[in-house]
């Protein structure tokens, strides 16, 4: 009797170890990518997540390496649309894997001059999904905000 029960009970503690092990091994990693600071301090977020075969890439301003950012509305979504490129290099892509991205911008009026710069930096036209709106108050006075999502998937 000691003896079957003893069996029955590896018998369960298998069957729960393996009805557990797929979960465990489905769940995809997470890798943070990038620390960008301002001056030398440290911001509260990641420059990229990658998890599984997307990457997240935070929100870019147009700030330079030394945190200011250009005068001008083209400077800024030139800034803008390097600041992105720099953070996907960083995770081995580039613009022809970006899926997604949305446009904060501060002064719909400039969408336009917007559009001009972007369409310059995705090869052969093809461009991601995209949506945009007007937002007052981004960080640092940018007149400009974008966030993308990426392909870091098996090419």
């Amino acid at each position: 009797m000691k003896r079957i029960f003893m069996v029955a009970a590896a018998l369960a503690i298998a069957a729960g170890r393996a009805y557990a092990a797929p979960s465990m091994a489905q769940r995809p990693p997470v890798e943070r990518i990038g620390e960008p600071s301002i001056n030398g301090q440290r911001l509260p977020f990641s420059s990229a997540v990658r998890v599984g075969d997307t990457l997240y890439l935070s929100g870019q301003i147009g700030n330079r390496a030394d945190g200011t950012l250009p005068d001008t509305f083209d400077g800024q979504a030139r800034q803008v649309m390097d600041n992105i490129g720099a953070v996907l290099k960083s995770a081995g892509l580039g613009f022809g894997d970006v899926v997604k991205c949305t446009v904060m911008i501060d002064d719909m009026a400039n969408w336009p001059a917007f559009n001009k710069v972007y369409v310059t930096y995705f090869p052969d036209g093809k461009f991601p999904a995209r949506s945009a709106f007007g937002a007052d108050g981004l960080a640092l006075g940018a007149l400009l905000e974008v966030e993308c999502l990426a392909y870091a998937g098996k090419k």
